[in-house]
């Protein structure tokens, strides 16, 4: 089929590489512009662009697709259809209706649950025991349009949503590939009002630890937010962000350091196995007690 593809970030590029291995005709790859990164501040790149140029394919990067120049540039381009995962730009009508059998989303949950930005943090923090890959027919709604195809996965007890992401988009781009192949025989199922769930952008507020939480909470928070923006607390002077934990027993008064990095928690305890300084790379915890005199308490 000639396609075009519209995606961003790392989560995005397996999909783009399987299309191109399945011998899709990619008209265009659209993704977001180039951003200042790195000390040098200079402009970066998104990962699909990199990935894209590689190939030779295409690449555009508007930073709005509303103007009618690109919209007539978008039709222009006379695609089948559309595939989008995570490219991070509202799509109008106007590009929604263009491509002749319209655009498919890759959506990082089983909707109708988690509708919205940041579905892989929201179902890790909430404790969610499976998740999975669906694809969608889009509609102007958010993550509100029929599902073709779904893939179901059960979250690991110590997944981070780091870990998830990998298993996730490498799903996605199996299950578009397979959508794709067998379009004509799918049939589109509208997603119902029961289970609606929206999840929505981390705000990095939300990465304070409250250690007066229980410890399944506190634990799911930590792995929610890894790698990013990271979970993080004070130990003494310093601030850690903490990537990896889990509940365990023991008691002690919020944020006490019962032993090791084992740290109580309003309920039960949790026990930090991956954490990172300021300006340093991310330890496994017994690196960070080497290098730091954890105090009594963290904050």
């Amino acid at each position: 089929m000639r396609i075009v593809f519209m995606g961003t970030p790392d989560f995005s590029v397996p999909a783009l590489d399987a299309l191109h291995d399945a011998g899709h005709e990619i008209a265009a790859v659209y993704t977001q512009p180039p951003r200042p990164a790195g000390r040098g501040k200079r402009d970066r790149p998104s990962p699909v662009q990199a990935r894209a140029e590689a190939l030779g394919l295409p690449v555009r990067h508007p930073s709005s697709l509303k103007p009618a120049e690109e919209k007539e540039a978008f039709a222009a381009l006379g695609a089948e259809i559309a595939v989008v995962v995570a490219y991070g730009l509202i799509l109008p009508r106007a590009i929604l209706d263009a491509p002749a059998r319209g655009c498919l989303n890759i959506h990082a949950s089983l909707l109708p649950r988690w509708r919205g930005a940041a579905p892989i943090h929201r179902a890790i923090m909430a404790g969610d025991a499976e998740t999975g890959v669906c694809i969608m027919q889009m509609e102007p709604g958010l993550d509100t349009g029929p599902v073709l195809l779904r893939r179901a996965t059960p979250i690991g007890d110590d997944e981070t949503t780091g870990d998830l992401q990998v298993r996730l988009a490498t799903l996605g781009a199996e299950a578009v590939v397979a959508a794709l192949e067998g379009l004509d025989a799918l049939t589109p199922i509208a997603q119902g009002d029961e289970g609606v769930t929206y999840a929505d952008k981390i705000d990095k507020a939300e990465a304070r630890i409250d250690w007066a939480q229980p410890a399944e909470t506190v634990a799911r928070q930590i792995r929610g937010l890894s790698p990013f923006p990271g979970a993080w607390c004070r130990a003494g002077k310093d601030r850690l962000k903490l990537h990896r934990a889990r509940a365990v027993s023991g008691t002690g008064a919020p944020g006490q350091r019962l032993e090791g990095f084992t740290i109580a928690c309003g309920q039960g305890a949790v026990e930090v196995t991956e954490a990172q300084r300021e300006g340093r790379r991310p330890m496994p915890a017994p690196e960070i007690l080497r290098g730091v005199d954890l105090p009594d308490s963290l904050d």
